[in-house]
């Protein structure tokens, strides 16, 4: 058999060589080197976005952690490892049986080792039914506070007409909760007020919970003081698309805004994520640039320092006045997300995975054996459409799974 040409061989060669360098190199590629996509997270995958928070994926704890250890945490502790936090609820007299299955469930999985305050708002009294009932539901304090009615009120800016044409608009096109004026205005109020009313000024962070909500997981660490540690400022556990119709004019008086107000975008925000157009192109359209992502706000953990600092009142403020409180129906979930969005690093932005929650009809279940009562990976035991808003892949894509 004849010899191959010389310059054959040589090119033969240093094409072996070159494979063989390739696949070495490959072979020593860390897997965080090899870029996967990340804008779509099927549901069947859901597992795998869940581990113990307070692990990271070398499996070693990330920072200091604060679990009972003795009686640290004990209600009438004279030391205790508590820091200045309230669980808050903003709930009638006549839901009093569905907060006191909010309160079973998160007194049951979290609460009864660390024992916060439970803080209950109402624009009227509470009755005794309610106050005997809700304090013996928890061995931890429980503070009973009246909105002021200054608060509570329609402002005076507004025009009275053109809301009721606005009501007659929206609920044409089907917007919910439109003709209630308490609505409205307990939407105003968890946007900009609760963090003024006097019986929070020595408080830091809070965890919002609602009436008939359920938690199906274990949490055995003080989550107020994991957020102090880890200097987070707001933790969500659902994320999901608004409509539409209720936010049309929020993401132009935003813009309005940040016009007026040049320099106050944090350079790390999550802009993307609210702006988005490609996932639900309908939404971005009708509301005028905006993805309408937002936190779900019946479930979050805050601190309130972002909500009273000057930026965020002066965008509460700019927004009050508007009025889309009232003539479109802005709710405190789309409001807070876009102000985090835009004014917060958000690297300090969790999403508290290891929480197992329901507001009816979205889930958040963790792959966690901590867990019971709910399905793992489950979003939604409603229609099989509303699986299409959930907005977790567009926040996992633009920000990360913190």
């Amino acid at each position: 058999m004849a010899l191959l040409p010389r310059s054959m061989r040589y090119l033969a060669a240093a094409t072996l060589c070159l494979f063989l360098y390739l696949f070495l190199q490959l072979l020593h590629t860390p897997d965080a080197a090899i870029e996967r996509p990340t804008s779509k997270l099927p549901a069947a995958k859901h597992g795998e976005w869940d581990h113990d928070p307070q692990l990271d994926p070398s499996g070693e704890p990330p920072g200091p952690l604060r679990r009972v250890d003795g009686n640290n945490y004990a209600p009438n502790a004279r030391e205790s490892a508590r820091i200045n936090a309230t669980i808050l609820s903003l709930v009638r007299n006549e839901e009093l049986e569905d907060m006191l299955q909010s309160m079973r469930d998160l007194e049951r999985t979290w609460n009864h080792k660390f024992n916060y305050p439970w803080t209950f708002f109402n624009d009227v009294p509470f009755t005794d039914e309610f106050k005997k009932k809700t304090r013996a539901a928890t061995k931890a304090a429980v503070r009973y506070e009246l909105i002021p009615t200054e608060h509570w009120a329609i402002p005076s800016w507004i025009n009275h007409d053109l809301y009721q044409e606005s009501v007659n608009l929206l609920l044409e096109q089907k917007v919910q909760y439109m003709e209630k004026q308490s609505y409205h205005q307990m939407c105003r109020w968890n946007s900009g007020l609760f963090s003024e009313h006097p019986a929070l000024k020595d408080v830091q962070y809070y965890w919002r919970v609602e009436p008939n909500v359920h938690f199906f997981c274990d949490v055995d660490y003080d989550v107020f003081r994991w957020m102090q540690d880890h200097n987070k400022t707001y933790g969500f556990n659902i994320n999901i698309y608004d409509s539409a119709e209720s936010v049309a004019t929020l993401w132009p008086e935003t813009i309005k805004f940040i016009q007026d107000h040049p320099g106050l975008v944090h350079p790390n925000n999550a802009r993307e994520w609210l702006e988005d157009a490609k996932r639900r192109p309908e939404n971005n359209q009708k509301a005028n640039g905006y993805s309408t992502c937002h936190f779900w706000s019946n479930f979050e953990i805050g601190d309130l320092r972002f909500w009273r600092s000057k930026t965020y009142r002066d965008y509460f403020d700019h927004l009050d006045r508007a009025g889309g409180f009232f003539y479109e129906r802005w709710g405190d979930a789309p409001v807070h997300s876009v102000a985090l969005g835009l004014f917060e690093d958000k690297s300090k932005i969790h999403w508290f995975r290891d929480i197992g929650y329901q507001h009816i009809p979205f889930f958040n279940c963790p792959n966690n054996p901590k867990c019971s009562g709910c399905v793992t990976g489950q979003f939604t035991d409603g229609a099989n459409w509303l699986k299409r808003e959930d907005c977790r892949p567009l926040w996992f894509k633009y920000v990360g799974m913190d």
